[in-house]
């Protein structure tokens, strides 16, 4: 697997040059993409990973990214202050951000997660896919914490953007949230039951109301099971790889 990344900015900077110098030094080919959509455009199909060396909020390219990373399960490593950071995640979704790291850059600790990044891609190659939906950002993240090393974890903050990965991406397992606001559950698990690319891939449905009435509703619609939110790391794994050793 060929380890690319492109660094966004909104010039090449000295301290751009050098990220790419560092990078190479670690087998990683980094290049330089303004901004701007349009140059983004051109560097979109080479990169497996983007590192926006933020200076300021263009958001065109921002929203060009999280639809980018949306469609291709890509993500972006952002080098700013925790401001611009903030304001840019008003932009591009938290879902599509891998890392973080603060200006002045600690370079040791950067260049150990561009490795681990590209280690996990290549290791990901062979695993079952994984797909959360759920408007909890920080919820979701926790759970693919917990699964990431066995599984390949991909994460949607609404049944919309579910539709649009699962459109150009596999799943092999979809956890939804059966509690979300605007489109709830039960919704999203329709919309895929109507189409016919997805019609077939199984759902646990994510709950956390745990009287019997609600599991009740939530087994009427038939989901491969049901996961309550309470539910700690052990126990997650213990279903999820015991679902899928029964299949």
């Amino acid at each position: 697997m060929a380890k690319n990344a492109t660094i966004i900015s909104s010039n090449e900077t000295f301290m751009v040059k050098g990220l790419i110098m560092k990078l190479k030094d670690v087998g990683i080919t980094a290049t330089f993409s303004p901004d701007k959509v349009e140059d983004l455009q051109k560097k979109q199909e080479s990169a497996e990973v983007f590192i926006y060396y933020l200076d300021e909020i263009v958001p065109k390219s921002l929203i060009y990214l999280k639809d980018l990373c949306l469609e291709t399960h890509r993500q972006v490593i952002f080098i700013c202050n925790p401001l611009e950071y903030e304001e840019a995640l008003t932009y591009l979704p938290e879902s599509h951000v891998h890392s973080f790291f603060e200006r002045p850059l600690q370079m040791d600790s950067f260049l150990e997660t561009m490795n681990k990044f590209f280690m996990d891609e290549i290791m990901d190659t062979n695993k079952k896919s994984v797909l959360i939906v759920d408007d909890d950002v920080s919820y979701m993240r926790t759970i693919r914490d917990w699964l990431k090393d066995e599984y390949k974890v991909s994460m949607a903050n609404s049944g919309i953007q579910a539709i649009t990965w699962l459109a150009k991406n596999k799943a092999d397992l979809i956890l939804l949230d059966y509690e979300m606001p605007v489109t709830s559950g039960p919704k999203v698990l329709e919309m895929f039951k109507s189409d016919m690319s997805i019609k077939d891939i199984p759902v646990m449905f994510l709950t956390s109301k745990g009287d019997k009435a609600s599991i009740v509703r939530v087994l009427a619609l038939k989901p491969a099971d049901y996961i309550l939110k309470t539910i700690d790391k052990t126990s997650l794994h213990l279903k999820i790889d015991n679902f899928f050793r029964m299949r």
